[in-house]
């Protein structure tokens, strides 16, 4: 789930992107199923290999039972620094001491944190090892400091120079002229700000020639048949999502009574992957079978079922999850540069460790294949399934040491405005004054609707200002009584009501 909400989507009227991005994602997908039909043909190598990504920690056992405690996380950090210690013979001995105390975990931090990069240590060792490196937050963030005077290419493991630059000149070797339509699935889960990009892609997917399926919850049915796409529901209901999300700050849970409820969610949505690539369409029961698939990281399983039906995946995000030095992993807390990187792997091994028995029950039970011991081919890792990022590169350029194969694509707008027929009622209210400011969170939940809408009110009070407040999935608006200068909506295109509007309020 993107820590965002619809401002990927409809926020702005411009498409100069519109176009641009989907064309390349249609050429890259097209590249990757003619790779894999020449591919497996030959070799016989399965595709997609990997675990997923995603979901809440829990004792790492090897059949969890979804039961599991958080503070065996909690660890102490390591000493970084040891300064000031006085001009006296026995301080220059206690200096001398600090010193070599300092080395020695130096030495052991950077051995340890390399190891992070092994995809063959059993995961009990992992565990262990993230005992000793890592804390998770109580807002569900993960933490952990690097001494100062470690060098970035020290905690790479020795598979690569962190700081190093890749060829980005590098070309996909591909015929894009000649292209067979494909059945596209997309599985996608989140709110509608993670779902809205992604109905932009299909849109233009479709104007290829080629079969669109979008798979996401079921709150988003209405939305997806209207943009003329088919649509199978996933598991999952994006509202407790969501706020898990609010609550946590991101995938992982800040406290035991989390894990049950979001582990029942991961699992209702990796279940569901299965039949939204190959059961014919719940509506018209026409038949479906993916040649290739289109997903967000949250989605979890889907790596697990390219593999099983040995079809091409394809990663798109809105917040970045492959390693780079550049900048830490968006659910980490580390300062040092030189532990960007790092933070990638270790967050991506938290979230392994928290779901991989639901992973391999999926793999054994549904897709007919061996478990998976340990860490290998995750999200977090460099690999060669390709991923596109959903930002402009205007605002923050594709790192230097991303491969060809990830890439920033731009914002993926939907035009929703043309065919949008506001309510009579809003168009009047409108017309009665000066433009209003907008005010909404979209899909995220408020803890304290009341309260907020309150503030809201007061605040547009004051300063005399009109507003338009969107209830959203917060439930904001409840007025102990109605107010001429508050407009109260429940569902609207940015794109079209941005425009009416002063100032945006949002998320």
């Amino acid at each position: 789930m993107a820590v965002s909400s619809e401002h990927c989507g409809s926020y702005s009227s411009s498409s100069s992107l519109s176009g641009e991005v989907p064309d390349r994602i249609e050429k890259e997908i097209s590249s990757e199923v003619r790779e894999l039909d020449s591919s497996t043909e030959a070799s016989g190598v399965d595709v997609g290999a990997g675990s997923g990504g995603g979901g809440p920690v829990n004792d790492g056992g090897a059949e969890s039972s979804g039961t599991s405690h958080r503070n065996s996380y909690v660890v102490k950090a390591l000493p970084v620094d040891i300064s000031n210690t006085g001009k006296s013979s026995s301080s220059h001995q206690k200096l001398e001491k600090s010193k070599t105390e300092h080395q020695r975990h130096r030495n052991v931090f950077t051995k340890e944190a390399a190891r992070f990069f092994d995809d063959k240590m059993p995961a009990q060792q992992k565990l262990k090892l993230l005992n000793r490196i890592a804390t998770v937050k109580d807002d569900g963030t993960v933490e952990f400091e690097v001494p100062g005077d470690v060098e970035p290419e020290a905690l790479d493991g020795g598979l690569r120079d962190s700081g190093s630059e890749v060829n980005q000149d590098e070309a996909l070797d591909a015929d894009f002229l000649d292209i067979r339509p494909l059945q596209i699935v997309m599985l996608i889960v989140g709110t509608r700000g993670d779902v809205q990009p992604f109905v932009a892609i299909g849109k233009r997917l479709q104007d290829y020639g080629h079969r669109v399926r979008l798979a996401t919850h079921s709150n988003f049915k209405e939305f997806v048949l209207t943009a003329g796409l088919e649509f199978f529901p996933l598991g999952g209901d994006p509202k407790v999502l969501a706020g898990y999300m609010v609550k946590n700050k991101g995938f992982l849970p800040s406290g035991p009574s989390e894990i049950t409820i979001q582990r029942n969610q991961i699992k209702e949505i990796i279940f569901s992957l299965l039949p939204a690539c190959r059961d014919p369409d719940p509506d018209s029961t026409i038949a479906f079978k993916a040649d290739a698939i289109i997903a967000n990281p949250p989605a979890y399983g889907h790596v697990h079922v390219a593999e099983a039906l040995k079809v091409p995946l394809h990663i798109f995000f809105t917040m970045p999850w492959t390693p780079t030095s550049e900048f830490p992993h968006p659910l980490s807390r580390v300062k040092q540069p030189a532990g960007y990187r790092l933070s990638y792997q270790i967050v991506d091994s938290l979230i392994w460790l928290g779901i991989r028995d639901i992973i391999n029950d999926f793999r054994k039970k549904n897709l007919k294949l061996r478990p998976i011991t340990y860490l290998s081919g995750s999200q977090g890792s460099d690999s060669d399934v390709p991923h596109g990022y959903i930002w402009s590169p205007n605002l923050v350029p594709k790192p230097k040491d991303w491969g060809p194969k990830v890439d920033v694509v731009g914002f993926c707008f939907l035009d929703l405005a043309s065919n949008y027929e506001p309510p009579e009622t809003l168009v009047n209210w409108l017309k009665e004054g000066p433009k209003p400011i907008y005010i909404g969170f979209g899909s995220l939940p408020v803890q304290e609707p009341e309260k907020m809408t309150q503030i809201i009110v007061e605040a547009l009070e004051k300063t005399k200002q009109r507003g338009i407040i969107n209830k959203g999935w917060g439930g904001l608006g409840n007025l102990a009584e109605p107010k001429d200068f508050v407009y109260l909506l429940d569902n609207c295109p940015h794109d079209w009501l941005f425009l009416q509007c002063k100032a945006v309020v949002s998320t």
